[in-house]
């Protein structure tokens, strides 16, 4: 059983949804990354997602395009993040850590390097934003056979069998994308992702988690009270940039909305016992 797996039948026991931070590695500098980690896990993580940086990041928005900008700067590379994970591993041996990013850097390494790397660092995920499911049997075969779980994205414009095709060859968890358009925009409906959510699970028994317009205490709560798990990427790696030459300000930032987050997904599972 996988770090991931682990994690969501722990929350399941104690009727918790997960809490899933997203960051971008190497963003304000790779010397803080791993700090930054540790502080996301101290202020109510249970994973935490972590972007590899890439020039052409097509899915994300404004915010994350400029924290992809600024770690490219200091020379973050896979390779370096992979590091990163390995020192966070040094005295974090629980929190599954799920690597997001984009096809053209793991190509560039080679899908096996990267892979025997990944499992040499502690990685329990990968979601490659831009590999579609349906043309992932052989890559994820290969995730699962080093006990990686491969994650895929769905959108509200998915098509039932692109779904079919990421429950079968998924695992860990599926990403729901709960707005049309790239990281960073629009309000969410949570209704209207609750009755994406029911449509999906007709295809797939994984944990469903959601992300895309999450950035306070209430958008994480009305989302908490209908998926597994709760994604906050954008509203963080935003605290990062307003603070991007103080990371000790950085950090603290990062604990306060991880906190907010927190109470409001640990609000809708007391609702829901309730």
């Amino acid at each position: 059983m996988s770090r991931i797996q682990a994690t969501f039948e722990a929350l399941r026991s104690e009727g918790r949804k997960a809490l899933i931070p997203y960051i971008t590695a190497g963003d304000p500098h790779p010397d803080h990354t791993v700090d930054f980690m540790h502080a996301l896990v101290e202020s109510g993580a249970d994973m935490i997602e972590l972007g590899v940086p890439f020039s052409d990041p097509m899915a994300d928005g404004p915010v994350i395009q400029l924290a992809c900008e600024r770690a490219l700067s200091h020379g973050t590379s896979l390779r370096r993040v992979l590091d990163m994970v390995e020192h966070f591993r040094q005295t974090n041996n629980h929190t599954p850590v799920i690597l997001m990013g984009y096809l053209n850097p793991v190509e560039a390494l080679g899908y096996e390097t990267f892979i025997k790397r990944a499992k040499e660092s502690g990685v329990d995920g990968c979601l490659l934003v831009d590999l579609p499911p349906e043309e992932a049997e052989d890559i994820a075969a290969q995730l699962r056979t080093a006990q990686i779980d491969p994650v895929f994205l769905i959108a509200p414009t998915t098509q039932d069998d692109r779904v079919a095709a990421a429950a079968r060859y998924g695992h860990g968890y599926l990403y729901y994308v709960s707005l049309k358009g790239v990281t960073g925009s629009a309000e969410l409906d949570a209704e209207d992702v609750a009755r994406q959510l029911e449509l999906i699970r007709a295809y797939a028994d994984l944990p469903l988690c959601v992300g895309f317009g999450i950035r306070d205490e209430a958008s994480a709560s009305a989302v908490a009270r209908v998926a597994d798990g709760v994604i906050v990427g954008s509203a963080l790696v935003s605290r990062i940039a307003e603070y991007q030459d103080h990371p000790e300000k950085a950090r603290a930032a990062l604990i306060e909305l991880m906190q907010a987050l927190r109470r409001g997904v640990d609000s809708a599972s007391e609702q829901g016992d309730s």
